[in-house]
């Protein structure tokens, strides 16, 4: 007769794997150094240039803050699931979790924990640079709706990099997630203003997740481009399709590894 697994409690278990993934991710320098660098670099690179100018009625200071903040969101949250469930499934740390009592879910949901927690940094240290280096000055509220936007809009990107960790290999996930991230970004507009992209590319757009996400951040400060039930719809719909894959691609292995 099969032994019967002894699962922890689902609340400190999951609040322990949540401290582990964290430690794991600032660990890892070619990780967490480009995940807080890059936003800033390229906020530095094609939004204080053009501070003085105006997009919308905005300044396009104000409009790349968000923009790029999203994009940080993005790549902290589809790279730190893509490519640690990629490394635990090939390094079969994964296969190793069924004798231990960390449920399936706590280990996930410290997944998700770490990854709000790690991108609450690249978003804060980003929101700083513009305050300091491109002299944005907004309303507490509006500091405060920005960042809960901006970390509320992290779950389609989640389960995404979810998807793409069951997926992929751990050689090739990386890639995979490069070459979704960068031209996602910036065909969405998260780079330049939308209104500039060829007119191809901008019929495109609307259907990417990473587009609403930008919605939803600008919208902040700035008159929304869309009704925000549509924009909150968007992210939900793409949150429960690529869910829906992980999930497929979650007991895919299962039956393949233990039958």
């Amino acid at each position: 007769m099969a032994a019967t697994r002894e699962l922890a409690p689902i609340g400190q278990i999951t609040v322990a794997q949540a401290r582990s993934e964290f430690l794991r991710l600032i660990r890892v320098p070619a990780f967490s150094v480009p995940s807080i660098i890059f936003p800033i670099m390229f906020y530095a690179l094609f939004g204080l240039p053009f501070a003085h100018e105006m997009v919308n009625g905005v300044s396009i200071a104000v409009y790349a803050l968000a923009s790029f903040g999203a994009y940080s969101v993005i790549n902290v949250a589809m790279f730190s699931f893509g490519i640690t469930v990629a490394n635990d499934r090939g390094e079969k740390t994964t296969v190793l979790m069924r004798a231990t009592p960390l449920p399936p879910i706590a280990y996930l949901g410290g997944k998700a924990i770490a990854t709000l927690a790690f991108a609450a940094i690249a978003v804060g240290a980003l929101l700083a640079f513009g305050a300091i280096a491109g002299g944005i000055h907004l309303a507490a509220i509006a500091w405060l709706t920005l960042g809960v936007r901006l970390l509320a809009g992290v779950f389609p990107f989640i389960t995404l990099g979810f998807a793409v960790g069951y997926l992929a290999g751990p050689t090739s996930a990386v890639a995979i997630l490069q070459m979704i991230s960068l031209p996602m970004s910036f065909a969405s507009g998260l780079f330049i203003p939308i209104g500039v992209l060829p007119a191809w590319i901008r019929t495109i757009a609307i259907y990417l997740p990473a587009y609403h996400f930008g919605v939803l951040a600008r919208s902040t400060l700035a008159p929304p481009t869309e009704p925000l039930a549509t924009t909150l719809a968007w992210l939900a719909g793409y949150t429960v399709v690529f869910l829906f894959v992980a999930i497929r691609a979650y007991y895919r292995e299962e039956t393949k590894t233990f039958g």
